[in-house]
């Protein structure tokens, strides 16, 4: 059964808003709001697929709800169509100038509506399915440095908004080269897949992820996740790998494969940049290592 896409209706009218609704519930999850400032309250705590965005409202209008979404890396790419009474080329031409998708004009036909809000919503998800495949290690089939990057910064960013937690882990396969040396290369690309799926497996909740940070790195991003919450978190990662009994006889620590892991928790949104993070879950890591390996290490910012 396809999933259902989000959409947010923006528009003073009760009417439209209505109309609307009854015109796209059937097939979507509609969301209703009756203005431009409280359409961007919206965005900032739920995701959507697209938005369809009247012009003319009291306070912010149509036009700069656009522009801020598009200002916003987080929201600049939700496909907007504008809905409006004005039916000039002039306005027409605004719209999609400031990168609205579509324009529809009232009255509105609502047969045209549902195709045009289907055509969108199929662009976006080829264009997401695109990005995917863009942001997807291609041996382990986690996601890849670049994903990490983008989300690591994403979620500094809200943390320091909101003054929340955030965690880092930067994981080390322990004595990997020694592996490769011993089994080959072929049987490494095996080592990491396994590894992988066992790290990413251990993520119940949809805002945490695990990433392959290079060669037989891996990185994990939690957000929402203090210090303390992360040390268990991590220990459960390190316990998964233990569980695979990847037979690793040319190990200096244990006859299987282990990881070593490394913790940096953002407190009240006090990291300086997403890089320091990662600088002080490397410095754990190392310590990890420095430890014995197969070992779990945070260290204060």
């Amino acid at each position: 059964m396809p999933k259902r896409a989000k959409i947010l209706i923006v528009d003073d009218d009760p009417l439209n808003r209505l109309v609307l609704e009854k015109t796209l519930g059937t097939e979507h999850d509609v969301f209703l709001v009756e203005s431009g400032e409280k359409a961007l309250t919206f965005i900032k705590s739920n995701q959507v697929d697209l938005i369809i965005l009247d012009v003319v409202m009291p306070g912010i209008d149509g036009y700069e709800v656009l522009v801020q979404l598009k200002e916003n890396p987080i929201t600049q790419s939700i496909p907007i169509v504008f809905i409006s009474a004005n039916n000039s080329h002039t306005d027409e031409a605004k719209g999609l100038e400031l990168g609205a998708m579509d324009y529809i004009t009232k009255p509105f036909n609502a047969s045209i509506v549902k195709v045009r809000v289907r055509n969108q919503l199929l662009i976006k998800q080829k264009n997401d399915l695109l990005e995917m495949l863009a942001s997807i290690d291609g041996l382990t089939e986690i996601p890849n440095r670049r994903y990490l990057d983008e989300n690591l910064s994403r979620e500094w960013r809200r943390s320091k908004r909101n003054g929340s937690c955030l965690s880092v882990l930067l994981m080390d396969i322990d004595h990997f080269k020694r592996y490769n040396d011993c089994y080959g290369h072929r049987a490494g690309d095996e080592c990491l897949k396994q590894v992988a799926q066992a790290l990413a497996a251990q993520c119940e909740r949809s805002t945490d992820f695990i990433a392959r940070y290079g060669g037989e790195e891996f990185a994990a991003v939690l957000p929402d996740v203090n210090k303390q919450q992360a040390l268990a978190f991590a220990q459960k990662l390190r316990k998964a790998v233990n569980s695979l009994n990847i037979e690793h006889k040319a190990s200096l620590n244990a006859d299987h494969i282990t990881i070593s892991i490394g913790i940096a928790s953002m407190e009240n949104g006090n990291a300086s940049a997403e890089q320091a993070l990662l600088e002080q879950a490397d410095l754990g890591l190392y310590a990890a290592k420095d430890s014995g390996r197969d070992q779990v290490v945070a260290l204060n910012l």
